[in-house]
């Protein structure tokens, strides 16, 4: 579980292909503080640490993790946001995030504001995939509120810490980013359709 609050930047320093799956090596100022086996959120995608080695870990990203997320378009040199799992004696600063993406979405329009960003994306309204004005959506793993929830397309507007501190930074319209819905709301939609 995680709360979509990034801690720091990743960057992709190796990928290898294997079978299907894709191995990231991300180097970054957490990598050396992780453990084999421990859960860390990649762009919003919950992925399994597999190795740590000199400032490096290393996940691995199977066929499915690469359909539905952005994962296979990363590349080396890119940044990615990383958060390291919830711990259940602190406070829950973002929303609850489990680090499973729903689907991607593409970014349509970006607008630089007066001391703040605004960015629309649309993507698949597919059961149980729905956004709430003033809801929580998570996007490459930062917790974000709605600004425009319309249809088959939602806005947020990105405050100056979260615009410079994550990778937020680098998106450009055209650009996909991982989606996850908020966990309350998909209960709901499951039960309204029973």
């Amino acid at each position: 579980m995680f709360t979509g609050i990034i801690e720091t930047l990743g960057l992709i320093t190796h990928i290898n292909s294997d079978k299907g799956n894709l191995h990231f090596t991300v180097q970054s100022d957490v990598s050396s503080e992780l453990k084999i086996d421990q859960s860390v959120s990649h762009n919003g995608v919950c992925l399994t640490v597999v190795n740590v080695d000199n400032g490096r870990h290393v996940v691995t990203a199977i066929e499915e993790t690469l359909i539905k997320s952005n994962l296979a378009a990363i590349k080396v040199g890119d940044l990615i946001n990383l958060e390291r799992c919830m711990q259940m004696n602190g406070r829950l600063d973002g929303h609850i995030v489990q680090g499973h993406v729903d689907q991607i979405a593409k970014c349509t329009k970006f607008t630089q504001l007066t001391g703040s960003w605004e960015f629309t994306f649309s993507y698949d309204m597919a059961p149980g995939n729905v956004t709430v004005e003033k809801g929580s959506i998570c996007v490459n793993g930062i917790s974000l509120t709605v600004v425009n929830s319309l249809k088959n397309s939602f806005s947020v507007a990105i405050v100056p810490y979260t615009f410079e501190n994550t990778s937020m930074q680098y998106i450009k319209v055209g650009d996909t980013v991982n989606l996850e819905f908020d966990i309350i709301g998909k209960y709901v939609a499951r039960l309204m359709r029973l």
